[in-house]
């Protein structure tokens, strides 16, 4: 073999290794990531952990003047507006999606897709000032007095729609989170409803079947773990959003049987308050209401990944 052909294989030596030790570098650039937030998370709840111990959990009293703080009130308002976020915008998505997919005339389908990613890049900033000064004034006027009147007869129901109609509150903060993730789920759902092979929707509409027949039966289980991580993907972004729920969620420490009273969550107590935290107790609680909203995510993702695995293994992949 002569110089040159061993200076090429050389040189590609050399270009493979430096190129695999930058994947390995940016990979272990991730994980180091990772782990410095979860250390430094853990790292600042010390003090508010150790002060409360497992009360800190299960009180929903924040009060700065005294020092008693607790991550009720944060916790049930960022779980309770996600459910609601989702129970509305998953089957509105799906729905999109699969009109898009297999009901929408060509002419369509551009300027709805157009619309769908416009929502998407909108910033949450813009969804909070709308929701708060066109959407609450509405939502109180025209939704809210109809809701109460609907359920007050309804036992335990009229207990989730009572109360005088404020306008903000957790079900308003619920719909803007809504229509904020809804773009994500149909942007993604409608993707993977795209793969599906056209053979096999050609031989199910040829054996006779109809369009949702079709959707049930053959688009909806092949794109089963598609459709789910896009539902989680707007999950994340539910648990996670501030700015938006901040403006219309009231912003109030208490728990209310109530799904139309004030309340808050987890991202929006650290956004009002962690400026004028005054002292390492006050700073500690607000860190370790991150802390929180680290895990019950991590454990949604896990959860879903959990799901995943279930359904691969009964499907026989």
């Amino acid at each position: 073999m002569d110089s040159a052909k061993l200076k090429r294989m050389r040189r590609f030596r050399a270009g493979d290794a430096t190129f695999r030790g930058l994947t390995l570098g940016a990979a272990l650039l991730v994980l180091l990531l990772l782990g410095g937030v979860i250390i430094s998370l853990i790292h600042g709840s010390i003090p508010a952990l150790s002060t409360y111990g497992f009360g800190f959990l299960t009180t929903q009293s924040w009060n700065p003047v005294t020092e008693k703080f607790g991550a009720m009130a944060p916790i049930y308002g960022t779980i309770v507006t996600s459910f609601i976020a989702l129970l509305i915008a998953v089957p509105v998505g799906i729905g999109i999606a699969i009109f898009l997919t297999e009901l929408c005339p060509p002419w369509l389908k551009r300027p709805i897709g157009v619309a769908i990613e416009l929502l998407a890049g909108i910033p949450s900033i813009i969804y909070g000032i709308w929701g708060l000064f066109v959407f609450a004034p509405f939502f109180q006027t025209n939704i809210q007095p109809y809701l109460i009147s609907f359920f007050e007869p309804i036992p335990i129901l009229n207990s989730f729609f009572a109360g005088p109609p404020y306008g903000i509150g957790i079900l308003t903060a619920g719909f803007i989170l809504a229509i904020m993730v809804l773009p994500f789920i149909t942007s993604i759902t409608r993707d993977v409803f795209d793969t599906v092979p056209a053979v096999l929707k050609e031989a199910t509409y040829g054996l006779g079947c109809t369009t949702s027949e079709v959707v049930t039966k053959v688009v909806l289980p092949y794109t089963r773990v598609g459709v789910i991580g896009g539902v989680m993907l707007g999950l994340g972004r539910a648990l996670g959003e501030t700015m938006a729920v901040t403006f219309v969620i009231g912003n109030a420490h208490k728990i209310s049987a109530s799904i139309m009273a004030p309340g808050t969550t987890i991202s929006a107590s650290i956004a009002n308050e962690f400026t004028e935290a005054v002292g390492d107790l006050y700073t500690s609680s607000l860190i370790a209401l991150g802390l929180i909203l680290f895990v019950i995510t991590f454990f949604v993702l896990a959860a879903a990944r959990l799901l995943l695995m279930r359904m691969n293994v009964k499907a026989g992949n």
